[in-house]
């Protein structure tokens, strides 16, 4: 599922250099939607670039040419604000599920906007789910209950965004139900609390892999072969490297160059990843060849517990260098192996921690990543292929 995160930017929040700055911080940390008032439009436009929601609060019928030529059109309008949605014009007491949606229905609005005042407000927001594109409720007593009941029941004819004020509501609505909202519309101003919600909105999106111990079988001179490093544009952690190997079925956790040698400095941003022929994996799961890596290519990171992220290939860089072919045998009694170059600064994962490939012995154990089936231009297929 991909996340997203809107921010509030209307005239609720103040002037417009108050909106300004909201903004602005927005920009900077990656929002993906910016929620003005249709006044506004033009202005978000000028500051950046990014999806821009407005307020309508006018019947919902089309804008008169006059206004609309001088008017920048959003990405989408939302109704709700002045009205049954926001609460101002009050929902009859003994409300079914009936209410004027006509905007919506009618096309001249692609968002419905609600408050959960009480249960009357759940159903209307369930009713504009059916409509909408986007159904944006906001909780006024913010509360775990009214966000369950309404993952529960929406579904997937609508993208369901939570009204948050804060990056740890932003975490928990993301995790609702293990399933979670779509989206949240984050109602601050603090930049740090902005960018600390889409940090949220980032891990949600990542996957977590289950790593095996494997047995370390064999490790022999390979000769001379072509190795490629993946130097990426983001710094990793001493935790972190990437998922490397000859046989699609079984990648080994290789360290990137985050440690200090005698020899060279740390190089953080670099995984010296194998030979060119070796498979990497890719943020949707799928796998390339090292060969094939270069500059705005994306690659998954991971750590030693499973955690992922995305990074991207600033330079792969090819040259020939000795090798190790390093083998190693799965619990199930599978074998898999890559070549490595021979060289002490390219470093595993194993029980005791970061090992050199150059200090590994027949017996110990490191981390990979498993699973059944081959792979046919990098996406995995259930069909029997053999790797030797």
């Amino acid at each position: 599922m991909t996340r997203s995160v809107w921010l509030k930017a209307d005239d609720a929040v103040g002037d417009w250099e108050t909106r300004k700055r909201r903004i602005t911080a927005g920009l900077e940390a990656g929002v993906d939607w910016v929620l003005v008032d249709a006044a506004d439009v033009e202005r978000v436009r000028e500051l950046g670039s990014v999806n821009v929601a407005a307020f309508r609060t006018d019947d919902g019928d089309v804008i008169e040419e006059a206004d609309s030529e001088a008017a920048a059109e959003p990405d989408a309008y939302v109704v709700g604000k002045d009205g049954e949605g926001d609460g101002t014009v009050d929902l009859p007491e003994d409300f079914s599920g009936s209410a004027d949606l006509s905007a919506v229905r009618r096309g001249n609005a692609d968002a419905a906007y609600v408050r959960i005042l009480d249960e009357r407000y759940e159903a209307f927001a369930e009713e504009a789910a059916q409509d909408a594109e986007h159904t944006i409720v906001v909780g006024e007593d913010w509360t775990i209950i009214p966000l369950e009941n309404l993952i529960a029941r929406i579904g997937e004819e609508t993208t369901l965004v939570a009204g948050v004020e804060s990056a740890a509501e932003a975490e928990t609505a993301f995790e609702t139900l293990d399933i979670g909202a779509d989206a949240v519309l984050l109602d601050s101003g603090d930049p740090d609390e902005i960018r600390r919600t889409v940090q949220a909105r980032d891990a949600a999106e990542r996957e977590r892999l289950d790593l095996a111990w494997v047995t370390v079988t064999e490790v022999e001179e390979a000769g001379s072969a072509d190795r490629v490093c993946v130097d990426t544009g983001s710094l990793m952690d001493d935790d972190e490297g990437m998922l490397v190997g000859s046989m699609s079925r079984g990648l080994f956790f290789v360290h990137a160059e985050t440690a200090e040698s005698p020899y060279v400095a740390s190089r953080p941003f670099r995984v010296n990843a194998g030979a060119v022929h070796a498979y990497v994996r890719t943020p949707d799961g799928g796998t390339k060849y090292l060969a094939e890596l270069s500059s705005g290519d994306e690659v998954q990171v991971v750590d030693r517990e499973g955690h992922t992220r995305t990074a991207v290939v600033g330079r792969a860089k090819i040259e020939k260098r000795p090798m190790f072919r390093v083998e190693a045998e799965t619990e199930s009694g599978d074998r898999i192996e890559t070549l490595l170059q021979n060289a002490e600064t390219i470093k595993v994962s194993t029980r005791e921690g970061r090992t050199a490939v150059t200090d590994l012995d027949e017996g110990d154990e490191i981390l990979a990543y498993l699973e059944e089936g081959g792979r046919h231009f990098g996406e995995a297929i259930d069909e029997r292929i053999i790797e030797q």
